[in-house]
């Protein structure tokens, strides 16, 4: 019997996640192995949208992922607790209230802000280091416009409508953007002048984005300078107080705003621990990334200390995935055998926003800049998104970034993210309703449940085709059809002579009369004639795809006559006639009214397949479409019933192992010590 083995993993930033999703799946079998996955925190941070939560241009729920929709349906255990110190000889992680025992430990604790030890900095700076620095950065911007409006002396409202980043490397040049893009929705809101609103970020090298080419950080300068945002490069600080930094040249700026993203340092956790030390608190590792001390120790992310060609790894989310993977290979060769893998780094590149329209990137070689730049940029998030927590984050990724962005803070500058209200549609679901209750109602009158009369959807299928439980074919209407294609030819070949003659006859007319005048008469003569001889410009109560066209006839042939066919037609009758019922009274009553509206697009599809349905019917379909949007939640049952089916649909299993929830899990996958 194989022995039990436990991995314990401490973090849940990317590295930490990564690394559990890839054991979770190569040990989804063994029951032998168990996971556990500690944080302080119920949720994922984004850290690398943090900006986007200081900037006020998305809520703070888009840059959080909660772990009981990563893991929901998986074999990782999350427990909520706090680690204080490990005993690595006893193979022991302790909190407050409980301990851990491990076979395999994976740290990923991550990394904080470094000061450097300039005085002052942390005492007076904000950092962008967490959720709840984003959000502490949010209300303390808005509350200097507040205060800002209220303050009479110049001097003083100058130093509140200051803002100093330190820093000009991603995350500095990031949140620079932000406060650019937010300056003028501040300044409309608390009618300030954008003029006296400064935004200064300070950088001790010679350039911005040292780690991006020149000439893409030099558009990065020429943006932010047209954005009138002064680039302070060659600029140590060398102090700060209370409202006051100080630069090494010996000028000062007065702000009541410093925000400092001058750099990181491994995570003051990961310093505490009996574990060989490099530069800056980060943690020696083997090319195995496990601890030279420990084997069965391994970190991942921001903390390791390594050096590849004779460079240490870059702090970067990149970095924290391509260790975990490497991680998780080596602990799985660990326990079941097979050779270990060494790290080799694979960046394909980077790319940084300057607010939500303009961005520069280099990726896989390929260079770009402003809208494709923030595209790809978007794109890349989206692909971390659905290998975490699958399509549902990646829709509530595209509603934070797109779908939801009243202030038209996003590439398509708002566009699609109106919404309407629920009421308006109202009168329009119950109408789509009625419509599907009198179509069923009225196929009842037709006789479709009589069954003594015999087949009423014989036109669905083939002529010849006898349905299940038809006695005999009709064969008369096969040759109903013939005729009624023939007599349709005949007039539509005499309709074309008679415009033929009319228009010959309007050139003649123009030629005798010699005027403009008679050749006018002549040609509006022509054009009453010809209208006549084709009929209206489109007849909309014509069929969309010909019953005997190619389309209706391969509808037929390969579904209709292969499978509905067998169904005996007292069955099937009945099922479209009490689905068409049903599809209106769940309109009528805004119940369950998404499935209703994607069964009233599939019921059209099928009869506009079978050559039965006509344009002036589509708007059955653009209708249902507008349903979509949870229109029965306005004045229908929806409002009570669409919750309770969410909470028990998230609580399945396979829908948690697929990461198929509506919103957000209800059933918790985590633990608290």
């Amino acid at each position: 019997m194989a022995d039990n083995k436990h991995i314990l993993i401490i973090g849940g930033g990317y590295g930490g996640i990564e690394a559990a999703k890839r054991l979770a799946k190569t040990f989804k079998k063994d029951t032998h192995i168990t996971i556990t996955l500690i944080d302080k925190r119920p949720y994922h941070t984004l850290m690398t949208e943090l900006h986007e939560v200081a900037g006020h241009r998305v809520e703070g729920d888009s840059v959080r992922v909660p772990y009981a929709k990563i893991f929901g349906g998986s074999k990782v255990q999350v427990v909520l607790d706090t680690i204080e110190s490990i005993d690595f000889a006893k193979q022991e992680a302790r909190s407050k209230s409980a301990v851990y025992t491990y076979d395999y430990l994976v740290l990923g604790t991550g990394a904080e802000p470094d000061f450097f030890g300039i005085p002052g900095t942390k005492e007076n700076a904000l950092t962008l280091w967490s959720y709840e620095d984003a959000v502490r950065i949010r209300h303390h911007i808005e509350s200097m416009f507040e205060q800002a409006v209220a303050i009479q002396d110049p001097a003083l409202r100058r130093k509140m409508l200051t803002f100093v980043v330190a820093g000009a490397g991603f995350t500095g040049i990031e949140m620079a953007g932000e406060l650019l893009e937010w300056r003028d929705a501040m300044c409309a809101k608390w009618l300030v002048s954008p003029e006296e609103v400064r935004i200064v970020v300070v950088e001790a090298l010679p350039s911005i984005l040292p780690m991006l080419e020149e000439d893409l950080r030099k558009k990065v300068e020429r943006y932010l300078q047209k954005k009138k945002v002064e680039v302070l490069t060659q600029t140590p600080i060398v102090g700060a107080d209370a409202g006051l930094v100080k630069l090494q040249n010996g000028s000062t700026i007065e702000t009541a705003t410093f925000i400092w993203t001058c750099g990181v340092q491994g995570s003051q956790f990961g310093g505490t621990l009996a574990l060989e030390k490099g530069k800056r608190n980060r943690i020696q590792v083997t090319p195995e990334m496990n601890a030279p001390q420990y084997p069965n120790v391994f970190l991942t992310g921001d903390m390791v200390w390594f050096l590849e060609n004779e460079k240490p790894l870059p702090q970067v989310v990149e970095t924290a995935l391509q260790t975990a993977d490497v991680v998780a290979h080596n602990i799985a060769a660990a326990i079941k055998g097979g050779e270990t893998k060494q790290f080799k780094s694979n960046y394909h590149g980077f790319m940084v926003s300057v607010g939500s329209k303009y961005g520069v990137s280099n990726a896989g070689g390929i260079k770009l800049s402003g809208f494709f730049a923030i595209a790809m940029k978007h794109l890349v998030n989206l692909h971390y998104l659905f290998g975490v927590a699958g399509i549902n984050q990646c829709w509530e990724y595209l509603k934070h970034e797109f779908l939801n962005m009243d202030s038209g803070r996003s590439i398509l500058r708002g566009f699609g993210a109106y919404k309407t209200r629920g009421y308006w549609i109202l009168p329009l679901r119950l109408w789509l309703g009625l419509m599907w209750v009198m179509e069923g109602v009225n196929k009842i009158g037709e006789g479709w449940l009589a069954w003594s009369s015999g087949s009423k959807s014989w036109w669905m299928f083939s002529p010849g085709v006898i349905q299940a439980g038809v006695t005999k074919a009709a064969e008369t209407l096969q040759n109903g059809a013939a005729e009624a294609v023939s007599a349709a030819s005949e007039a539509a070949t005499e309709g074309a002579a008679a415009a033929t003659q009319a228009v010959a006859e309007a050139v003649s007319a123009a030629s005798d009369a010699g005027t403009w005048d008679a050749a006018g008469t002549a040609a509006t003569q022509a054009a009453e004639q010809t209208a006549k001889a084709f009929g209206k410009i489109w007849d909309l109560s014509k069929p969309i795809f010909d019953v005997n066209g190619p389309v209706a006839t391969w509808f037929r042939t390969t579904l209709m006559d292969g499978i509905a066919a067998h169904i005996p037609f007292q069955i099937f009758q009945l099922m479209v006639v009490l689905t068409e019922i049903a599809i209106g009274l769940a309109l009528m009553g805004g119940l369950f009214t998404w499935l209703a509206a994607a069964a009233s697009i599939a019921m059209c599809i099928v009869f506009t397949l079978s050559g039965m349905f006509a344009w002036d019917q589509v708007w059955f379909v653009f209708a249902a479409f507008l349903m979509l949007g949870g229109a029965g939640r306005a004045f229908g049952l929806d409002c009570w019933v669409v919750p309770f089916f969410k909470k028990w649909w998230n609580g399945i299993p396979f829908v948690q192992r697929h990461h198929l929830y509506l919103d957000n899990p209800s059933r918790k996958t985590t633990s608290k010590k």
